[in-house]
C-alpha cells in the first residue's frame, strides 16, 4: 500500500471547526465515458478526480500524443456514502467500487500522492500492481515526500504508486539519487495471497 507523508491544512483554530470533505470513492464508469462522467459530476457540484497521463498514438498519416486515463473505466469523486443514489443515476456511471457491505473509501494519502505527481509534471504511466518491494522515499524535489517502490526499467528508475483498492498501480519516473531507502517488516507472501481471495474488491 503506497503511503505518503500527511499535510494537514492548518485551520484558523477554532473549536467549533465545520466538517472535513467526504471520503474519496472509486467509480466504475463505461470505458471512454470517464471524461464526461468527471464533466457531468463537476456540474453537479461534487469534486472528482480523474488522473490523466501523456499517450502517443499513431493515425494513418501521423504520430500525435494525447490525453488518457490514467485508469481506464474508473475515476474518483468525494460524496456522502449515504447519498449515493444521484451518483449511481449520473449517466456513464455503471457501480460504485467497495465489497459487499457496501463502498469502500479509497485512501487519501493514495489520493494525494497521484494529485502530486500530476501537478509536478513528471513522466507518468500505467503500472502493473505490485504489493511487495523495496520502499523508498523521495527526499527533495517536487515529488518530496512521496513513499512508493522503486524499480528499474530500462536504465531509468521509476517510483511505483498504488491504488489498493482497485489494485492499479502509477509508476512515475524519478532520480534516483534523490530517494532514500525505507525499512519497513515485508508482510508474509502466504498471509497476502488468502486476503485477496477472502476481499477481493467487488463494485456496488
Amino acid at each position: 500500500m503506497t503511503k505518503v507523508l500527511q499535510l494537514e491544512t492548518q485551520r484558523s483554530g477554532f473549536k467549533n471547526e465545520v466538517p472535513g470533505p467526504f471520503p474519496w470513492f472509486a467509480l466504475q464508469v463505461r470505458t471512454r465515458n470517464e471524461s464526461g462522467v468527471a464533466e457531468q459530476l463537476s456540474g453537479r457540484g461534487y469534486e472528482r478526480f480523474l488522473p490523466l497521463y501523456k499517450v502517443r498514438k499513431r493515425w494513418s498519416d501521423r504520430i500525435k500524443e494525447v490525453d488518457a486515463p490514467l485508469f481506464p473505466g474508473y475515476l474518483f469523486c468525494r460524496f456522502d456514502p449515504q447519498d449515493r443514489l444521484p451518483i449511481l443515476k449520473t449517466p456513464g456511471v455503471m457501480q460504485i467500487v467497495g465489497f459487499k457491505n457496501g463502498p469502500v473509501a479509497v485512501d487519501e494519502s493514495e489520493i494525494q500522492a497521484l494529485h502530486t505527481i500530476i501537478a509536478a509534471g513528471a513522466p507518468h504511466q500505467p503500472w502493473p500492481f505490485l504489493t511487495a518491494g523495496d520502499r523508498v522515499r523521495i527526499e527533495s524535489g517536487p515529488l518530496l515526500g512521496l513513499e512508493g517502490i522503486l524499480t528499474e526499467v530500462r536504465r531509468s528508475h521509476r517510483l511505483v504508486l498504488s491504488v489498493t483498492l482497485l489494485q492499479r498501480s502509477v509508476a512515475v519516473e524519478i532520480d534516483s539519487a534523490l530517494v532514500a531507502a525505507i525499512t519497513v517488516p515485508r508482510p508474509r507472501q502466504s498471509q497476502h495471497a488468502t486476503s485477496l481471495e477472502q476481499d477481493a474488491p467487488v463494485s456496488v
